[in-house]
C-alpha cells in the first residue's frame, strides 16, 4: 500500500470522527431540550390551575333586621365593620341548603365557602352601604380550597366528605358553582388559606430589593471597573484586588447572606426582613459580576479610539468619559441586567437575612417587611395544602417570565448599541 492510499484511509477515519462527534453533540443539545421541554410542560401543567378560581353562588339577606342594624337612620361604617358577617354567610347557606340540620353537617357546610367570603362581604357593604336592603343578594363567594381543587381538577381530597361532594353536585346541577380567572393571584398578598393567597407582596419586595441592588451595585461596579482597567496602577495590590474580586464571583451565595446577617443586622441594626438589607446583600453579591463584564467591555474597545482621542489633545478623563465608557454602554448594560437577573433569583442569602417570614402586608417601601418571589416559591412549595402546589408552579412561571424579560432586554441593548470593530 502507498502512501497515498494510506493518507486516505485515514482521512476517511478523522472525517467519520468528525462525523460522529457532530452526531454526538446534536444528541446531546436534543437531549437538553427535551428535558428543558418536560419540565416547562410539568410546570405549566401544576400551573393553570392557580389561575382560576372556583366560585359559589349564594343569595344573602342583607336587610338592617338580618345584619343587626338600626331599622332607621344613616348607617354608620363602624357600625357596618361590626356586623357579624361570618354568621350572615352561614345563615344564606342554612337557607340554601334547609336539609341540613345535625351540628357536624352544618360544619361541613360551612366549610364549602373561604374563610374569607365574610371579609368580602364586609368590604362590599361598607364600599357601598346603598346594597343594604331588603332585597337580597346575588353574591359569588370564593370556595375553599379542597372545593376548588375537587371542582378544577376532579381530584377529591380527604377532607371533602360525602355529604359535602353531595352539595357540590346540587350547585353544579344549578349553576351556582364556577370558576373564574384569579385576580386574586396578582392582587393580594400571602395568606394561609391558597384561595386568598397572592403574590402581589412577593412583586413588590422584589421590587424595592433590586431597586436597591440597583442604586447600590451599577455605580459602584462601573467606577470599580473603570478604575481597574484606567487608572490603577499595575502592581500588586491591583492584582491581589483583582484576583479577589474573580475570587468573589464564585464565592456560594449564602456566604453573602452570612455576612449581611453579622454586618447589616447585628453590628448596623437593620432592620430584619426589610428589603433594604435584601437589597445591599445582593449587591454585594452581584458587584463582582457587574466589575469583570464592565472590564471586559471597557477592554474591548479598541486602543485606536483612545489613542486618536489622546493625540487631538484630549486628557486621560476626556477619553474615557467622552469616549471608552459611551462605546463600552452596551457591554455594560448587558452584564449589569444579567448580574441584576442572576439576583432576582437568589433564595438563600435572603433566607439568611430574615425574609422567609410570613408577611400578610404589601411592603410601601424599603424600610418594610417583605417577602420576594423565590422565598415565596420556597415557603409555599414547604405548604401541606394540596392548592399551594399550583400557586408554586404559578410563582415559578412568573419568576421565570422576568427572567426572560431582563435577559431579553440584555440581548437587544447589545445588539442595538453594538459596533463590531
Amino acid at each position: 500500500m502507498n502512501n497515498t492510499e494510506i493518507v486516505k484511509q485515514s482521512l476517511k477515519r478523522r472525517y467519520a470522527r468528525e462525523k460522529r462527534f457532530q452526531l454526538y453533540g446534536r444528541c446531546a443539545v436534543l437531549v437538553g431540550f427535551v428535558f428543558l421541554a418536560l419540565l416547562l410542560t410539568d410546570i405549566v401543567v401544576k400551573a393553570l390551575p392557580a389561575f382560576s378560581v372556583t366560585e359559589i353562588r349564594l343569595d344573602v339577606d342583607v336587610s338592617r333586621e338580618a345584619l343587626e342594624l338600626p331599622v332607621e337612620g344613616r348607617l354608620d361604617r363602624d357600625a357596618i365593620i361590626a356586623v357579624n358577617f361570618g354568621g350572615v354567610i352561614k345563615k344564606s347557606l342554612r337557607e340554601a341548603f334547609p336539609d341540613v340540620t345535625k351540628r357536624k353537617q352544618k360544619r361541613e357546610l360551612y366549610r364549602l365557602v373561604s374563610s374569607g367570603a365574610e371579609f368580602a362581604l364586609q368590604a362590599m357593604l361598607v364600599n357601598n352601604p346603598d346594597l343594604i336592603g331588603d332585597q337580597p343578594l346575588r353574591i359569588w363567594f370564593k370556595a375553599d380550597d379542597d372545593v376548588d381543587t375537587l371542582y378544577k381538577l376532579d381530584t377529591r381530597t380527604s377532607r371533602i366528605s360525602d355529604l359535602q361532594l353531595g352539595i357540590i353536585e346540587q350547585l353544579r346541577a344549578s349553576d351556582s358553582i364556577r370558576t373564574v380567572f384569579n385576580t386574586t393571584l396578582f392582587t393580594a398578598s400571602d395568606s394561609r388559606e391558597p384561595e386568598q393567597a397572592g403574590i402581589r407582596g412577593a412583586l413588590l419586595g422584589s421590587f424595592w430589593t433590586l431597586l436597591v441592588t440597583l442604586i447600590v451595585s451599577l455605580p459602584v461596579g462601573i467606577a470599580a471597573a473603570i478604575y481597574l482597567e484606567e487608572f490603577a496602577p499595575k502592581n500588586r495590590i491591583t492584582d491581589f484586588i483583582e484576583i479577589n474580586i474573580n475570587n468573589l464571583a464564585a464565592v456560594p451565595s449564602i456566604v453573602f447572606g452570612l455576612l449581611g446577617l453579622a454586618v447589616f443586622i447585628n453590628f448596623f441594626g437593620m432592620p430584619r426582613s426589610a428589603p433594604l438589607v435584601g437589597g445591599l446583600v445582593l449587591a454585594l453579591m452581584t458587584l463582582p459580576t457587574i466589575i469583570i463584564s464592565s472590564r471586559a467591555a471597557i477592554k474591548s474597545v479598541p486602543p485606536s479610539i483612545k489613542e486618536a482621542a489622546l493625540g487631538v489633545g484630549a486628557s486621560h478623563m476626556q477619553v474615557v468619559f467622552h469616549h471608552t465608557l459611551p462605546l463600552a454602554m452596551p457591554g455594560i448594560l448587558t452584564g449589569s441586567i444579567i448580574g441584576m437577573a442572576q439576583a432576582l433569583g437568589e433564595t438563600a442569602p435572603l433566607l439568611m437575612i430574615g425574609m422567609v417570614a410570613f408577611i400578610v402586608d404589601v411592603p410601601g417601601g424599603i424600610f418594610d417587611s417583605a417577602t420576594v418571589l423565590p422565598v415565596q416559591i420556597y415557603l409555599w412549595s414547604d405548604s401541606p395544602e394540596r392548592a399551594f402546589t399550583a400557586l408554586t408552579a404559578a410563582t415559578i412561571l412568573v419568576l421565570l417570565g422576568f427572567l426572560v424579560v431582563m435577559n431579553a432586554i440584555a440581548i437587544y441593548l447589545r445588539r442595538r448599541f453594538e459596533r463590531r470593530w
